[in-house]
């Protein structure tokens, strides 16, 4: 299973030509757009990127839903975290009572 997540591109790199800079969540990174560059990229269009490689363009809506579904997994993790960190460390809780 490969993770994709999605990006916008803010501009293309003058050499290589094959290099855009993208906004991924806020933060800015070049990826290479080689396998997906004679679809017609322009700046503010999205593509799906996976390891530093645009493997498809998107649609703004796709590209919004993808990144909602990767913040709910975030937080529900964060969460499950949460929950785990707090179990392990109560000390009323007879399973990870420390009895010396």
């Amino acid at each position: 299973m490969c993770l994709g997540i999605a990006g916008q591109i803010i501009e293309f790199v003058s050499e290589p030509r094959d290099l855009a800079r993208v906004s991924v969540f806020g933060s800015e990174r070049v990826i290479n757009i080689g396998m997906v560059e004679k679809e017609g990229l322009a700046c503010g269009d999205w593509v799906l990127i996976h390891v530093g490689f645009a493997i498809a363009k998107m649609d703004e809506g796709e590209a919004k839903a993808s990144m909602a579904f990767l913040q709910g997994m975030g937080e529900a993790f964060t969460a499950e975290m949460a929950a785990a960190w707090d179990e392990e460390n109560d000390e009323t809780n007879p399973k990870t009572k420390n009895e010396s």
